[in-house]
């Protein structure tokens, strides 16, 4: 189904491989960073799009206290404030829903580039090479590749984690880990504004449900596919965990800069 997407992720992460020293660890490392990069834009939306919620949770909170009892003017007043921030209040699923096709795809990738059971390593001819399902491009430096040196740290990178590889389970452990902060710093934070209703608000209940679920659903996720996802989204997680802060130090000192009677 995401033959388009896990083709030419195949073929890459055989092209890093070959570039960097036979290491399969490495050619994900890079990869992910690779798709990071290309998902740039849409995460400094999403990085902006959660700070602009966060700096708006006052006049939120005086809607609330003011339209409280009518949900329906709430409502409507809040997609008003939204439009007049600028702000998508589903701008922060974006990236998520994009990013599914990409996940789905690395997962082939992988399988194909790292078969893990002789039925995948029989198959694995037919797909080599592949950069869209309908046209075949022959790589022989490529095929003769495969399969890939797939063990690290004593782990096989193209099966899911299992009681063999006991230690393998620390993988969706630090998963749900970095997810879980990640949600945490990226969520809208109403500190500046808490009050007892706050807490007690719909959307508040819903954050705090969505800060513990995605990070258990990707920890699930990766119970059940091959130990080079878990490593995606591990490295992925602390990317964004750093561009975050990166990005906040970058803007408070801009912020600094431009404060009046500073130079």
């Amino acid at each position: 189904m995401f033959d388009f997407i896990s083709y030419p992720l195949a073929n890459l992460i055989m092209l890093l491989y070959s570039w960097l020293g036979n290491s399969t660890i490495a050619a994900i490392a890079v990869l992910t960073l690779l798709i990071n990069l290309a998902m740039l834009p849409l995460t400094l939306t999403q990085q902006r799009s959660s700070r602009k919620m966060q700096e708006m949770q006052p006049e939120l909170e005086k809607l609330k206290k003011k339209y409280g009892n009518d949900r329906e003017r709430m409502a409507q007043e809040q997609m008003k404030l939204y439009r007049e921030k600028g702000i998508n209040p589903m701008g922060g699923c974006l990236p998520l829903l994009i990013q599914l096709p990409i996940w789905f795809g690395l997962l082939a990738a992988i399988r194909y580039s790292i078969p893990s059971t002789p039925l995948e390593l029989f198959q694995i001819s037919q797909h080599i090479g592949e950069l869209l399902p309908s046209v075949r491009f022959e790589i022989p430096a490529l095929v003769g590749l495969v399969p890939l040196q797939s063990t690290f740290l004593g782990m096989d990178l193209g099966q899911p984690p299992n009681i063999v590889q006991w230690w393998s389970y620390a993988l969706p452990l630090l998963v749900g880990g970095t997810s879980f902060l990640q949600q945490k710093i990226l969520s809208p934070s109403s500190s500046a504004a808490a009050t007892a209703s706050d807490d007690q608000s719909q959307a508040a209940l819903m954050n705090r449900q969505m800060q513990i679920m995605m990070p258990l659903m990707f920890m699930m996720f990766t119970l059940n596919y091959a130990v080079g996802l878990s490593i995606y989204f591990i490295i992925s997680n602390l990317i964004r965990i750093v561009q975050y802060y990166t990005i906040n130090v970058i803007r408070k000192n801009d912020e600094r800069k431009q404060a009046p009677g500073k130079r």
